[in-house]
């Protein structure tokens, strides 16, 4: 697991969540640290690196 930066798309505040790299591809929903709002993640990895990272709301 590595840790990740990134900036919410609700309270934009820069934030990090693990990543796991041993995973291609990833989608899953996570609270930001900051404001408790759900945030759906996007991620691809290859190599061992994330070549694609999405963070965004969940519109409700």
């Amino acid at each position: 697991m590595d840790e990740y930066f990134f900036q919410c798309p609700y309270c934009w505040e820069q934030i990090s969540m693990l990543i796991d790299r041993s995973q291609s591809r990833q989608k899953y929903i996570e609270d930001c640290e900051v404001c408790c709002n759900p945030i759906q993640l996007s991620i691809v990895i290859e190599n061992q690196e994330v070549v694609s990272f999405y963070a965004d709301n969940i519109e409700q």
